[in-house]
């Protein structure tokens, strides 16, 4: 599966499952452009934040027409079908489920009715005060209609329900009392029949840009997709801004007092190496990442290769800081795209060569350093690690150019759950033994933070400390499918929310001192209140 880099991820074994972001969004405002062509090619760029479906909306000023399906971009449209989309508006999207199902239902944009005509909606992010928000609905509207009538499960689909309004507010008004009722991240790009508009949560946590066209502007996820359609880079939406765009121009509201907290991975994984963020181009942060990894966990070996592709940039990074060459000791498949033919047993336990194979006459009696972004599971490190043994490596050390993931993601990327995280119960030391590496040292988060060049206090490190900026609500409200759980109870199947979830509800405060109590705890101290303990 497409990783950040746009060619290939962590699932490199049959079922294996990395990091996931939510969606990529891109709407532009062209007169006498094709804005689906450009939004096509602008989705196309945004591939790797999502690969479940992918839609199209456009407007001609008086209609507004939608085409979407599942599969990747270049699946879903064809001449033939961007053909149909005219107009000078578009807004465009490819999903992956955060929230809610893979299912065409739940495919974007999503279309709603509004007090003047029709909205159509993109969003990428997640939100943590869906059913509240849902709540909100039913109590405002009698009968429930749209897409949440017809089966839509996701946070956008209440979003678009709660864009409808009454007849006293246009659609801009409308979203200018609606989104300050939004908890958690979202980044939304929606349009009605004449309108583009852009919207990003008060904290941040995902990248929107605003580019400019000779005849019009583009809102997209991330820089690269201004690239591929020739628009040059303006600023980042604001977080906690509204942007509207007609015929009269381009003007902007807040709606809510910014909050910075962008999200840190987007710099280890989730954006593409040629993005720019916060002013920092990602593939120089990840080069720098590697660079202070090989400043905080030296070793002597013979060749630094990376985990293609996404582990590429530290590892480059680490070779120039340590003065070890670099080299590429893996052969990537490069048609690994999506396959729908599962392998027979014999392939699924070699697994890992349908996707990486090892140039043995590089590694052989050579004492090597792996390089990559994260260890989720384990999994994929530990059969990494075992085939280059088998092709003849003398020492394998795993250097992470990030901290261990330890929690879930609530803001739009869909991580293992905490169960399934490796380093969630166990000691460095001990994930080494897990995956069977000579060494293995993880990048601190200070250097990691330092690499990004942003300050600490504006970014959000949740998934490596379990420190969530935006408040979480209780455990029965969070979850991917919180909004199919009714059907579920109807059918006898228990829809509670996953145990996991409970240690998150505590305050911050005692969160941190849980986590606090658990580093004493690794370093052989007893716990505070222990008889034991001398202060």
């Amino acid at each position: 599966m497409a990783g950040g880099d746009g060619l290939l991820g962590h699932d490199l074994l049959p079922g294996e499952k990395g990091p996931q972001d939510a969606c990529g969004v891109f709407g532009v405002w062209a007169p006498g452009e094709e804005v689906a062509k450009l939004s096509y090619f602008g989705l196309y760029a945004l591939q790797h934040r999502g690969q479940e479906s992918a839609g199209i909306a456009t407007s001609d000023g008086s209609k507004i027409l939608i085409y979407k399906d599942m599969g990747l971009v270049s699946q879903v449209f064809n001449e033939a079908a961007l053909s149909t989309l005219i107009g000078h508006i578009a807004v465009g999207h490819t999903r992956y489920s955060t929230t809610g199902s893979s299912s065409w239902q739940n495919a974007q944009p999503t279309l709603g009715r509004t007090s003047g005509g029709t909205v159509a909606l993109g969003h990428n992010g997640n939100l943590t005060n869906t059913a509240e928000l849902l709540q909100l609905v039913h109590e405002r509207y009698l009968k429930v209609e749209g897409e949440l009538a017809r089966g839509n499960t996701t946070d956008t689909a209440v979003i678009t329900a709660l864009f409808t309004g009454d007849l006293d507010h246009t659609l801009e008004a409308t979203a200018l009392e609606v989104l300050p009722r939004l908890r958690g991240a979202f980044c939304l790009v929606f349009m009605d029949e004449t309108t583009l508009y852009a919207a990003r949560d008060p904290q941040g946590v995902r990248p929107l840009v605003l580019g400019r066209l000779e005849r019009g502007w583009v809102v997209a996820s991330e820089t690269a997709a201004l690239d591929i359609v020739g628009a040059s880079f303006v600023r980042e939406v604001e977080p906690g801004e509204l942007i509207t765009i007609d015929e009269d121009g381009l003007r902007t509201q807040r709606f809510a007092e910014a909050k910075p907290a962008g999200c840190v991975f987007e710099y280890v994984y989730l954006a593409r190496p040629d993005t720019t963020i916060a002013g920092r181009g990602v593939h120089e942060a990840r080069v720098e990442m590697g660079r202070r990894l090989a400043q905080e966990y030296p070793v002597e070996a013979d060749l630094v290769i990376p985990t293609p592709e996404s582990g590429t940039p530290a590892a480059i990074g680490y070779a120039q800081a340590s003065g070890i060459p670099f080299g590429q000791g893996l052969v990537k498949n490069s048609y690994v795209g999506r396959t729908f033919i599962q392998p027979s047993e014999t392939i699924r336990q070699r697994g890992i060569k349908l996707k990486l194979n090892p140039l043995k006459a590089v590694i052989k009696g050579k004492r090597l350093i792996v390089v990559d972004d994260s260890i989720v599971r384990g999994n994929t490190q530990r059969a990494l690690v075992s085939m280059l043994r088998e092709a003849g490596a003398a020492e394998v050390h795993v250097r992470i150019s990030s901290p261990p993931i330890t929690w879930p993601c609530f803001y739009g990327i869909d991580f293992a759950s905490r169960a399934e995280l490796i380093a969630t119960g166990l000691g460095v030391d001990e994930v080494r033994q897990a995956i069977g590496a000579d060494s293995l040292g993880y990048l601190s988060p200070e250097g990691m933070i330092a690499a990004t060049e942003q300050p600490p206090e504006r970014l959000c490190t949740a998934c490596f400390t379990g420190v969530y900026p935006i408040p979480l609500p209780d455990s029965a409200h969070l979850g991917k499918n919180l909004l199919e759980r009714p059907a579920a109870a109807s059918n006898g199947c228990d829809p509670g929310p996953d145990s996991e979830f409970e240690p998150l509800l505590a305050p911050t405060s005692l969160r941190q001192e849980a986590l606090r109590e658990e580093s004493l705890v690794k370093k052989g101290k007893p716990p505070i209140g222990d008889p034991g303990r001398q202060e």
